[in-house]
């Protein structure tokens, strides 16, 4: 008898263990240093997509490199992936390939970051805060597959795991939506100010989600806007 192929075991392993939660005003806290930690986020979309938005808020004190938000699918890992190689840069993938945008040092705040990017023009956008940074050329014409394995706080190098833990994440994470679809200004703007946002497929209200490893859902300590 034949194997699984290793997707369909990882989903249904999540499939079979994930709790639903609204955390609304609580985190995800990255205890250790370096670390196997990670926390798989089930989402379910029908068709590939042709754009998206992606955001999230992170709290560290990491200066070497870590990955945020990692989407990887069967023919390639880094299908979108944000990636912090260090203080003031961050690396926006899509489809393996990867634009870079330069931001000012974090200061021991919250850093709340949106990365949008859509087909037809290929034009991937960035926002940290709150703010627009200049628009960047990615992928165009590119179909982003939508079976995917999604996880926070590690990288994959392969379809599920193949992690480097000197690349996982430490810290505290909260926050994170992935739309299919482009977000506009307004709505970019409201999610770092975390007001009212379309549904998505993959909501912070809602999220469905398995953590593996020394991470714990905690209430915030600290306001994310303003702190």
């Amino acid at each position: 008898m034949g194997t699984a192929p290793m997707w369909l075991i990882v989903l249904s392993a999540v499939t079979a263990v994930t709790a639903q939660e609204d955390l609304y005003r609580k985190v995800f806290v990255f205890r250790e240093d370096p670390s196997d930690a990670y926390v798989l986020l089930q989402v379910q979309l029908e068709r590939p997509m042709l754009n998206f938005t992606v955001c999230l808020r992170s709290y560290t004190d990491l200066t070497r490199p870590h990955s945020l938000f990692s989407y990887a699918t069967k023919a390639q890992d880094n299908e979108i992936l944000l990636f912090k190689p260090k203080p003031g840069e961050y690396r926006f993938y899509v489809g393996g390939k990867y634009v870079t945008f330069r931001v000012p040092e974090n200061r021991g705040e919250w850093e709340h970051v949106c990365a949008s990017w859509e087909s037809g023009s290929g034009i991937a956008e960035f926002w940290l805060n709150g703010r627009p940074w200049p628009r960047k050329g990615l992928q165009k014409g590119y179909e982003v597959g939508n079976e995917a394995v999604v996880m926070l706080g590690q990288e994959q190098d392969a379809y599920g795991g193949g992690f480097d833990v000197y690349n996982s994440f430490t810290g505290e994470m909260a926050d994170v939506h992935l739309w299919d679809a482009g977000l506009s200004p307004d709505k970019m703007r409201s999610a770092y100010l975390a007001l009212r946002l379309p549904p998505a497929p993959l909501a912070w209200g809602r999220l469905r989600y398995e953590a593996k490893g020394d991470v714990v859902v905690k209430p915030r300590l600290r306001e994310a806007l303003g702190a």
